[in-house]
């Protein structure tokens, strides 16, 4: 006969009551489960309960953050408007051999027809030529003209097409126009990256932009330029407004810190607004310079629309954000730090470089990452003071959603700036190391 286990009973800190037994075997519950059964029940209980409490949180950054990136990822590749548009024309424009230099044949046009008579109904034919005019130009023109004429052409009774059609208008018998068709017709395309990169898709191949068309790098290596920039004037004029700040008395330092926050309670287009008026050859900063006789009333110098009025106005904007991490680390160097470094016979300098400075680089790298990423994405400020030399990438990414409504091109443009962030975050993480980056 088995001997009788006596179990021993502990209590949980769920209240549950396990019981232990002093020979060999598994350990039970109360309820006669085993007990690595029961506490992987409560863990997992645990785990629903904090899946709950932060599942509000985790459903908000889905929808504002995680579907609006994926999307944009999406559309700066998806080009389904061809082929859905025309469908049967794709169809034939595989068979045709592109290189040959010869048009289509009559099966294509038949093709084309049938497709272009069901897009004039559905209204669809000038979206379609809005999208190919991104990539040759009067392609939205000939849609539209041709759509005109071609909504009384009849599929099934008015064959032959090719010269009916070519006759509608003579593009349609140039091999350039159903070059450029075939060429974007994959639902899949890199066209949009390459338009973004100063380059496009032709039948050859990648390609560069003809030289009236190269803008694009242009701008992103000024953004990137003039990020920095701004992100360096910052650091030199924050760096001792949040050392004096951190040295101050509490009551005089709370004050002070009253006009830093001053410009987060006015509007961000009332301040640019403001920087516009003060910049200009005729404006307070140029009418001062006069006054006290620094520059010639007929050499004013030029601030607005161009890159240094981009750099002062951005600067004035973003100093806060650099002032206040750098101002909330430095609260915390003890200053006997200093004191300590002074009775051992170092200068102020050398106190203050060798022990001083460098308890206070976290706070400006998290003040530099912080300015960085706000000032690569402004479009406001760029456009209202910058002119044409001095405006962003964002402009031109604003431009296309709202103007020209390329939005493949603005996704790409958004997806690259999105990608050159992320990499220089990782390369400042491989070098500094974002561990490091402290806000207080």
């Amino acid at each position: 006969m088995g001997r009788k286990v006596r179990p021993i009973h502990t209590n949980t800190s769920d209240g549950d009551i396990m019981s232990d037994t002093t020979d060999s075997g598994p350990m039970l519950a109360a309820d006669g489960t085993p007990l690595k059964r029961s506490l992987s029940r409560a863990l997992r209980r645990q785990k629903m309960r904090a899946l709950m409490l932060v599942a509000p949180l985790l459903i908000f950054v889905l929808i504002s953050f995680i579907f609006p990136i994926g999307s944009m990822l999406f559309r700066s590749v998806e080009n389904d408007i061809v082929a859905d548009t025309l469908p049967l024309t794709v169809v034939e424009l595989q068979k045709w051999d592109a290189e040959s230099g010869e048009l289509p044949d009559e099966a294509l046009y038949a093709a084309f027809a049938s497709d272009m008579v069901k897009a004039i109904a559905a209204k669809e034919h000038t979206k379609l030529g809005t999208r190919l005019n991104y990539e040759q130009t009067g392609l939205s023109s000939l849609f539209r003209k041709s759509g005109r004429k071609m909504k009384k052409l009849d599929p099934a009774e008015d064959a032959p097409f090719k010269e009916k059609i070519i006759k509608i208008d003579k593009k349609w018998g140039d091999v350039e126009t159903w070059r450029a068709i075939k060429t974007h017709s994959v639902r899949i395309t890199n066209g949009y990256f390459l338009n973004a990169v100063d380059m496009r898709r032709t039948p050859e191949g990648a390609q560069a932009q003809p030289e009236d068309k190269q803008i694009l790098i242009t701008l992103f290596q000024r953004t990137l330029l003039m990020s920095l920039m701004i992100t360096g004037s910052c650091i030199l004029l924050g760096y001792p407004v949040a050392w004096i700040l951190a040295n101050l008395p509490a009551r005089t330092a709370n004050v002070l810190m009253i006009l830093v926050l001053l410009p987060f309670w006015t509007s961000l287009l009332v301040r640019t607004s403001a920087w516009k008026v003060m910049l200009q050859q005729q404006g307070v900063i140029n009418e001062v310079l006069v006054w006290l006789g620094m520059v010639a009333d007929d050499s004013r110098l030029a601030l607005i629309n161009n890159q240094t009025g981009t750099i002062i106005a951005m600067t004035h904007i973003l100093l806060p954000f650099m002032i206040l991490p750098m101002y909330s680390v430095m609260q915390t160097i003890k200053p006997h730090y200093v004191r300590a470094a002074k009775s051992m016979g170092a200068t102020d300098w050398t106190a203050f470089w060798r022990v001083y400075f460098p308890q206070s680089v976290p706070g400006i790298g998290a003040g530099s990452i912080l300015v960085f990423i706000l000032a690569i994405g402004y479009y406001i400020t760029p456009e209202i003071v910058g002119g044409t030399k001095g405006v962003f990438i964002s402009n031109r990414i604003a431009y296309h959603i709202s103007s020209s409504l390329n939005w493949g091109l603005a996704a790409a443009l958004g997806t690259i700036l999105l990608a050159v962030v992320l990499i220089l975050y990782w390369a400042y993480d491989k070098i500094v190391g974002i561990d490091n980056v402290k806000l207080g």
